[in-house]
């Protein structure tokens, strides 16, 4: 009996190890092949190759004996198994072409039926329908995002999403919090068009993952990625008022390597002055930017995967009246003029490791430091600024779930020195001002998949210590529910919180003669934000028409906000915490069409009321339409040699800052006149060469005398922040693209 015990005992192992097959996927050097894909047909039990590029895969219960290796870049093997135990394919490489030309059209606006967030993606296609010189002239054809000027004598611009300052949406670059404080003035204007690849819009709560800040929304700028970019891009536009901007992109390939390197640069208009109020209606603006960004690896595969960027940005801008010289006026009160060097370079990385298709580490880091040295009339502002921000993430993929958890480390250092040459005008906010901020952050969010995966579930916190104020919570939650494949409703809710840079997001402060009283100690901005979308996509079997219909309503409720409050005095402008009711009601529909390819139609309406009340006084804000259409339409004919794009834009009247107490000379109306802008751009392809021209604003509007006190830009009441329109009427503009292809890139 022992015997016959000890027999079964040594062939149990043997036949446990019968209902696996062991073996090894290699090339024909006998180089193992990692991360191959080992399968059944007609089966999902499949495994990948470890790191000498061996397996081990279950025979159980399997029928059609079968056995599939693939590997990206080699033709796949398929080996049919009787009684064997060890397997050893021996994968081919494809034969490569010389090259390869591929046709087709992207679609110019994609939101995803997956995403559990509705994020709008802006691609090339849609970039291309107008000049997009810079990051702010992106969104002419989007009723989400609106790009506002801030400042005429600087020409400052921000961008808008729920009727809210631009200081609440999250504006990233590759996914990195790079236009921060000094950097939020001119930053969106320092992205040349020709760097951006796609623009992912969201709005209200979204992810944890990038930070705390997030409140009416998110805008993530993808640059060009050195692998799936032009060899050789150059671009050339001009403006009739003679403002030039040259682009130039290079790509280079070595091994697993890919390097794009870009220049940027324009160079000043002439000075312009048409409603002869002695000042520019635009500044004289110089820059150059050199950037460079690598690539290792793809982030999809196993192993190690990594993308560096390196910028380095020089900018100056001129303003103020037409006869002001910097090197003789700059500060004296003989003329007014404004000047601002910016010197700013920068580095960011996103390197992870890649264990397996569950897990995965990638660790996120950017640093950036400026030099800003201004004037504004009698204001020099001089300011350095010192950023870093790091980020470690653990991703977890498991069977309907994606975890996300991990560790965050932001550090801000900024200097702002306020001096006056001139005493005559009563100001007291001269001095120097430093902000010193180290915040060190913990964070999870899971994504889970329920009912087939028809319903998702974001969950997503984190906890935030500020050296100042202490522990912040930002908890958030997204739903996304199909009611059918193509009718899809999601909804939000989350908090968000930020610290406020006042100088650099209120540069009118600094231009105008109001002075700046601080009655308290500023506390950090918080708001409640929650929304509801619902989106209906349509198209037909023969692909002739396609489309969408969206609806959404979001609502914001600050518990604390700051904002100047221009309407007091208006030879002052008070800065203090707001704690009372101070919301935002967004409603935005969208209808879009897509007719044989050819043409395209999208119209969108956008309704805002946004509103403080002041004892029991509903107080609208200013500088926000109630209601704003937009609508645009497109032509490509089936040879796709040229396209035609127009887009029109309406905005309704607009609360204006109270003027009631100033001289009659120096008063304005309380809201704004609606208006209407048409743009329209032709564009010519040949081969390697584009040619495109435009006009923007074709029926010449312009806001007549934006400057209050332009006539003695030194009183008390001097002030160039109500610009609610455009200032400088119809601009022409034409341009040339050049580029070589990528044909590796399939």
């Amino acid at each position: 009996m022992k015997k016959y015990i000890f027999i079964v005992g040594l062939l149990f192992p043997l036949g446990a190890l019968a209902q696996n097959i062991i073996g090894k996927v290699t090339n024909p050097k006998k180089e193992p092949l990692i991360g191959a894909s080992v399968y059944w047909l007609g089966t999902n039990i499949g495994v990948t190759t470890g790191d000498n590029g061996d397996f081990e895969i279950s025979v159980k219960e399997i029928s059609n004996k079968k056995l599939i290796a693939n590997y990206v870049g080699y033709s796949s093997d398929t080996i049919t198994v009787s009684n064997q135990t060890y397997i050893d394919f021996t994968l081919r490489e494809t034969k490569t072409l010389n090259e390869v030309i591929i046709q087709g059209q992207i679609d110019g606006i994609i939101i995803s039926n997956i995403k559990p967030i509705k994020t709008e993606q802006i691609t090339q296609a849609e970039l291309a329908k107008s000049a997009c010189c810079d990051l702010a002239g992106c969104f002419e054809t989007q009723t989400t995002v609106q790009a506002q000027t801030t400042n005429v004598i600087t020409n400052s611009k921000e961008l808008r999403i729920l009727g809210l300052s631009g200081i609440y949406n999250q504006v990233l670059i590759d996914g990195l919090p790079m236009i921060q404080g000094l950097s939020y003035t001119y930053g969106i204007s320092s992205i040349p068009g020709t760097l951006v690849d796609n623009i992912f819009i969201s709005k209200g709560a979204n992810s944890v993952l990038q930070g705390y800040e997030s409140i009416s929304g998110q805008i993530n700028v993808i640059t060009k990625e050195p692998d799936k970019t032009d060899r050789l891009l150059l671009n050339v536009y001009m403006n009739n008022f003679m403002e030039k901007h040259i682009n130039a992109n290079f790509l280079q390939k070595k091994g697993k390597w890919s390097n794009l390197t870009a220049f940027h640069s324009v160079q000043p208009a002439n000075k312009i002055d048409r409603d002869h109020d002695n000042f520019l209606d635009l500044p004289l603006l110089t820059r150059y930017m050199v950037s460079n960004k690598w690539k290792y690896g793809n982030e999809k595969n196993w192993g190690w995967s990594s993308k560096i960027g390196l910028r380095v940005l020089n900018e100056q801008r001129v303003g103020g009246q037409t006869f002001f010289n910097p090197e003789n006026d700059k500060g004296s009160t003989r003329l007014y003029g404004q000047s601002v060097n910016i010197n700013q370079p920068e580095i960011w990385t996103k390197t992870g490791y890649r264990l397996n298709d569950k897990h995965n580490i990638v660790f996120f880091a950017s640093g950036f430091y400026q030099q800003q040295n201004s004037f504004f009339g009698t204001v020099k502002y001089n300011a350095q600024q010192s950023n870093f921000y790091g980020n470690i993430q653990y991703e977890l993929d498991y069977a309907k779930h994606d975890l996300k958890a991990g560790m965050s480390y932001r550090h801000l250092n900024l200097n702002e020195d306020i001096t006056f040459t001139e005493k005559s005008i009563p100001r007291t906010y001269a001095g120097n001002y430093h902000r010193l901020e180290n915040i060190p952050g913990l964070f999870a969010e899971n994504t889970m998949l329920f009912f087939k995966n028809k319903l998702s579930w974001i969950l997503g916190v984190r906890a935030d210590h500020h050296n100042q104020f202490g522990l912040n919570f930002t908890p958030r939650t997204l739903l996304k529910f199909d009611l059918a494949p193509n009718t899809i409703v999601r909804a939000s809710i989350g908090t968000g919180w930020r610290t406020v840079n006042l100088f650099s997001e209120n540069i009118g402060l600094l231009v105008s003669s109001r002075n700046i009283i601080f009655a308290e100690q500023l506390q950090p901005e918080k708001a409640l934000n929650w929304g509801i979308n619902i989106m209906q996509k349509f198209e037909t079997n023969s692909e002739n028409l396609s489309g969408y219909f969206s609806a959404d309503y979001y609502r914001t409720e600050f518990q604390n906000q700051i904002f100047p409050d221009y309407d007091s005095d208006p030879t002052k402008a008070i800065i203090k915490n707001f704690t009372g009711t101070s919301v935002s009601n967004g409603f935005q529909t969208e209808l879009y069409f897509k007719i044989y390819k050819q043409v395209e139609f999208k119209t969108g309406y956008n309704f805002l009321d946004v509103y403080k009340l002041v004892g029991n006084s509903k107080q609208e804000l200013p500088f926000n339409s109630r209601n704003r259409f937009l609508s645009t339409f497109s032509y490509k004919p089936p040879s796709n040699n040229f396209h035609f794009d127009v887009n029109v834009h309406w905005m309704g009247e607009q609360r204006l800052p109270s003027t009631k107490s100033n001289p009659i000379a120096f008063q304005r109306p309380d809201f704004s006149k609606p208006f209407t802008l048409v743009n329209t751009q032709f564009t010519y392809r040949f081969k390697k060469f584009e040619v495109y021209a435009g006009c923007e604003n074709v029926f010449d509007f312009r806001q007549q005398k934006p400057i209050i006190g332009w006539q003695d830009p030194f009183s008390p009441y001097f002030d160039t922040s109500s610009v609610w329109g455009p200032t400088r009427g119809r601009e022409l503009y034409i341009g040339f693209r050049f580029k070589i292809m990528n044909n590796t890139n399939i």
